[in-house]
């Protein structure tokens, strides 16, 4: 069963059951899937193409969360946060901090990073070999903290 299949039933049995938060998830995502397919010419999208799709949404249901929560509209975090989990469920696991280091210290090795004006070489290197696997702003902050020290 491929990710599209699962997401369209899922989002059929929160139809039934009445699961707010999973069914404005659910419909977001296969709307941002559809367009995804409409700027790819009407093609159908790969089981990667979604999961890029669905990191994007959740990613911009965490920026959502961070600017609700400056303005103080717990009521609208919580929304959020409810369909991030949703959309949470069918990412891929991402890699650990530690894991992340380990690399990332590698990849400072291999190019000869001295410090903070090497982070572009490191940064180009080490996000074409974690792409999908970790999140950028993590990989861009221990990045920063390996060549600071």
């Amino acid at each position: 069963m491929s990710l599209l299949d699962t997401l369209n039933a899922d989002l059929k049995t929160a139809m039934k059951t009445g699961d707010e938060p999973a069914k404005r998830a659910l419909r977001g995502v296969k709307a941002a899937i559809t367009r995804a397919e409409k700027d790819k010419g009407n093609q159908s999208l790969t089981d990667d193409e979604i999961i890029a799709v669905l990191r994007k949404q959740a990613k911009q249901r965490q920026d959502s969360i961070d600017a609700y929560h400056q303005a103080g509209r717990q009521d609208l975090v919580q929304e959020e946060e409810a369909e991030l989990a949703v959309i949470e469920r069918y990412l891929p696991q991402l890699m650990s901090e530690d894991a992340i280091r380990e690399i990332a210290q590698q990849v400072i090795a291999e190019v000869g990073a001295t410090g903070p004006r090497d982070m572009g070489k490191v940064m180009g290197r080490l996000m074409a070999q974690l792409k999908g696997k970790a999140d950028g702003r993590l990989v861009n902050q221990i990045v920063r903290d390996l060549l600071s020290a």
